[in-house]
């Protein structure tokens, strides 16, 4: 533990494990966000953090809910700029590119292969939502059309920082990341009929 104890009030106390737990996720990866370095980073004991969570499982699980809260938070931002302007799908793009490569991607994973199963409603609802509203077409498409073409967007971007690399380079492909998120602006506009 570093620093003197604070007394805080449980939802404060929470915060500021979680962006201790963050911080040390940006840095390092999920092998990082141990209990004892997220209690040192926070200021408080072992114990400290273990009574909010539950431990290392509680806290990541909680960590991948705040990860999510804060890219629903961008993500509306986001779309709410769309009222003023033309959609950028660009910025969509790179919106959820930049939260999973931020270490939220191997978060997502290393809690799926452990078991865990996210038992929440669609993340990106709201994205689908706006997506096909703007399409010419929406009267006579499905709306599962949109949902599919953004949960193929998500999966490959929640993946990519994971295994992009060998999958480009499988495909013969130069380790060009910024190329497969223009990519996917591309045929994300071009599968919503929007381009």
């Amino acid at each position: 533990m570093t620093g003197p104890r604070v007394r805080r009030g449980p939802d404060e106390a929470r915060r500021v494990i979680l962006e201790a737990a963050e911080e040390l996720l940006l840095r390092g990866g999920v092998a990082a966000v141990q209990v004892r370095a997220v209690a040192a980073r926070a200021g408080m004991t072992d114990a400290g953090v273990n009574h909010h969570f539950g431990g290392r499982d509680g806290l990541l699980q909680a960590l991948l809910r705040h990860g999510g809260r804060k890219l629903r938070a961008g993500v509306g931002e986001l779309l709410d700029s769309w009222l003023d302007g033309p959609p950028d799908l660009a910025k969509l793009v790179e919106t959820l590119a930049a939260f999973y490569r931020s270490g939220y991607g191997e978060l997502a994973a290393a809690l799926h292969a452990a078991g865990w199963r996210d038992e929440g409603s669609g993340m990106l609802t709201p994205v689908v939502e706006a997506l096909h509203a703007l399409r010419p077409d929406a009267a006579h498409v499905p709306v599962e059309d949109t949902r599919l073409a953004v949960a193929a967007l998500h999966q490959a971007l929640a993946l990519d920082p994971l295994y992009g690399r060998e999958f480009r380079r499988s495909a013969g492909l130069p380790d060009d990341a910024s190329a497969q998120l223009r990519w996917w602006t591309t045929h994300l506009t071009r599968a919503l009929g929007l381009g």
